[in-house]
């Protein structure tokens, strides 16, 4: 590559850059977890919205072991009230009610639903200094927990 191109490229790469710090920075703490996230074990796909105050999430992918349906098939079979046990695992709200704390940095509050067991559980969730999304399912008290761990993919 000839020398005289070397100084454009990094001028493009500082503009780059530079926009797509602003772009994360523009991002209010409330938002930064709006989006598409995937769990660790990359089996969840959720997409984490913003209605009025609260925040919810739903489930926008799964994968299950079970290959005997489609994704599309799969129904709230474990849930308690017999008239929602007809209701789809796509595209059904799996978090609620979460508030944002702005003293902690966390969104507190809230409620998970687990469809494994038509349970709902506590819920808490923060974001890491690496931008992982922490979501927690209590009872109670955190300590006694279940943590699930996302990437954010979009």
């Amino acid at each position: 590559m000839p020398r005289k191109f070397f100084p454009r490229i990094l001028f493009l790469l500082a503009i780059i850059t530079i926009g797509l710090a602003a772009k994360a920075q523009s991002l209010s703490p409330t938002e930064q977890i709006l989006g598409r996230w995937m769990v660790q074990e990359k089996n969840l796909l959720v997409e984490v919205y913003r209605d009025g105050n609260d925040y919810k999430a739903k489930i926008i992918w799964f994968k299950t072991d079970d290959q005997s349906k489609r994704m599309d098939e799969w129904t709230d079979k474990h849930n308690p009230d017999p008239a929602q046990r007809d209701r789809k695992i796509l595209g059904m709200n799996v978090v609620k009610d979460l508030e944002y704390d702005p003293k902690t940095h966390s969104w507190e509050h809230g409620k998970v639903y687990d469809a494994k067991n038509g349970k709902y559980w506590d819920a808490s969730a923060y974001l890491t200094r690496d931008g992982l999304l922490k979501v927690t399912g209590y009872w109670h008290f955190k300590f006694i927990g279940r943590t699930m761990t996302f990437k954010k993919v979009s």
